[in-house]
């Protein structure tokens, strides 16, 4: 079955505002979703050292999985045959989809780029070192990644993430700068074809998000394998402002990174992945072992007369790296169809040239207590438009994001958490125009603007608004596999989500526990920081690796 697959609109700017004279906003760990689609045209693409099958491919039973059909030589001329597949008898080994940090992470490591621990190299962590050299002059794509990530600890729930942050920044936790007890050898032998396919430039949907912005993270923690980003921005001749870059520097350093390391062959620009359906090939009755399931990925590419080309590839193999940021959440609630709901920043901006707000109107609703809505209130306040601000939980609730920000880092964040504290409904305060709702949910919407609240006690209160911004995060679409992937998820039964219900995935391979073949990497599978992301790139390749070295000769 097909699932067709429909693009999302273009991004909203809820990351993309400047905030003049204000200190400038973040974009919350590396929004691995490509969510926007790219107009450019798809980069030159050539084959990386190209493995070709030695044995043919068994046919598919009937019913299941369509052989793929190379796309035509119009929508991606710059792809070279030898690269695509003639037929299904020559399958890629791999396809990525999506190329955010993760995407590009997986690329370096199967292009042959290959970690080696350094002989002269002391690991702070005592256990961690005495295992590194028990395999001396063994990469660490070919140890055991389990028994190397035992005892480990740190801010993230993935052994293999924490692994290879602990490898690549040793002692960052305790704020030191030690380098990384990692070398790299590139090893064209130990290659693995593969195509990266993604709707904008490499980076993903750090291209969407103003390059003004401050990242949340701090900028070292942005950085790829074996090109640092302090090092990078050196060469720029920029800074990085109290340790955290701008995310234009993070859109072009990842841009940069694929020129770099010289994976552009590997990566396809303005792709959008349409469909992803999978089927076993039958036993061809001669002995031959069974290769496993085949992935049949269709979908289309933008060029540069903005064309949609279709395509139509065959792989041994798919990762999932389209990030979470497709599909923004909802209330669910009456009246939030009505066309002054938005779930983007950028339509205060639009409102606010209009004039349909303005320091004189009714207020802008912001709904949610995450740094977007945190944005909003910043942007609306510079320009001096009267904000209510409603949120479910306590303004102390530890959970809340203001809880765990380091005052001397996020400023502008801890303002917006001190107004929130200091000026609710009921309570005088110096913010003129701002008022906050904490523990009040929005139950309705009316036609005449009219909010309605409910507070933790069941009381209810009512506000006239001039527009309503309901900014409480997004879901990953993945509308484009079987069911939307809800099976994939670790509750079937419950939606996808990042934080709460990831991809469900062996911890030590990130391959997807109900599909051989299928795995999910960065926030997909619950790895929702950049400086996390390339432990799950590391698993996928170690894995893939390991296929390669099994298949006969």
């Amino acid at each position: 079955m097909k699932v067709v697959f429909v693009a999302p609109p273009p991004p909203a700017s809820s990351r993309a505002v400047k905030y003049p004279g204000l200190p400038a906003s973040h974009s919350l760990l590396g929004p691995h979703g490509e969510t926007a689609s790219c107009s450019a045209a798809a980069p030159r693409v050539g084959p990386p050292a190209a493995r070709q099958p030695k044995l043919p491919v068994p046919p598919l039973r009937l019913g299941q999985l369509p052989a793929a059909s190379p796309p035509p030589a119009t929508a991606m001329s710059t792809w070279r045959k030898g690269h695509l597949g003639t037929s299904s008898s020559e399958p890629l080994t791999v396809i990525v989809i999506g190329n955010g940090p993760s995407g590009i992470c997986l690329s370096y490591l199967l292009s042959g780029y290959t970690p080696y621990v350094r002989a002269d190299a002391v690991h702070p962590h005592p256990l961690l070192h005495r295992k590194l050299t028990e395999a001396p002059g063994v990469s660490i794509l070919d140890q055991d990644l389990d028994y190397l990530s035992e005892g480990l600890e740190g801010r993230c729930q993935s052994p293999v993430a924490l692994l290879f942050d602990a490898l690549l920044r040793p002692d960052t936790d305790f704020g030191g700068t030690m380098e990384s007890v990692l070398t790299w050898k590139h090893q064209k032998e130990r290659a693995i074809p593969h195509v990266v396919l993604g709707r904008n430039l490499p980076g993903g949907a750090w291209h969407s998000i103003e390059g003004s912005m401050v990242t949340l993270s701090q900028g070292q923690w942005m950085g790829l394998p074996d090109l640092q980003v302090k090092e990078w921005v050196c060469r720029k001749r920029r800074g990085l402002r109290n340790s955290r870059a701008t995310a234009g520097d993070i859109a072009h350093y990842y841009r940069d990174y694929v020129t770099k390391k010289r994976l552009g062959h590997n990566f396809v620009s303005g792709a959008v992945v349409t469909a992803v359906e999978w089927g076993t090939p039958e036993s061809s009755g001669s002995g031959v072992q069974d290769p496993g399931p085949l992935f049949q990925v269709s979908g289309f590419v933008t060029t540069e007369d903005q064309s949609r080309q279709p395509f139509s590839l065959c792989a041994r193999n798919v990762v999932l790296a389209t990030g979470t940021s497709d599909s923004p959440a909802r209330l669910g609630i009456p009246g939030e169809a009505l066309p002054f709901v938005h779930y983007e920043l950028s339509a205060l901006e639009a409102a606010m040239r209009a004039g349909t707000v303005s320091p004189a109107s009714d207020p802008v609703l912001i709904v949610g207590a995450g740094l977007s809505a945190a944005d909003a209130v910043l942007y609306a306040r510079h320009y001096n438009i009267p904000v209510i601000h409603a949120f479910r939980r306590p303004v102390d609730d530890p959970g809340l994001v203001f809880n765990q920000l380091p005052k001397m880092l996020y400023p502008e964040y801890h303002k917006v958490h001190q107004m929130m504290r200091e000026r609710s409904i009921l309570s005088p305060s110096p913010y003129e125009g701002y008022r906050s709702l904490p523990e009040h949910q929005l139950v309705l919407l009316k036609e005449d603007r009219q909010a309605v609240f409910q507070d933790s006690r069941g009381l209810q209160k009512v506000f006239g608004v001039a527009l309503v911004l309901v900014l409480i995060g997004s879901h990953p679409d993945l509308s484009f596999l079987p069911g939307a992937g809800a099976n994939l998820a670790v509750d079937p039964d419950r939606p996808l989500s990042a934080k709460r219900n990831p991809i469900d995935v062996d911890p030590f391979t990130y391959q997807s526990a109900r599909q051989e073949g299928l795995y999910a990497v960065g926030p997909l599978a619950g790895d929702n920081f950049v400086r996390f992301v390339q432990g799950g790139a590391l698993a996928v390749a170690s894995s893939l690796l390991r296929k390669e070295a099994r298949k006969p000769p």
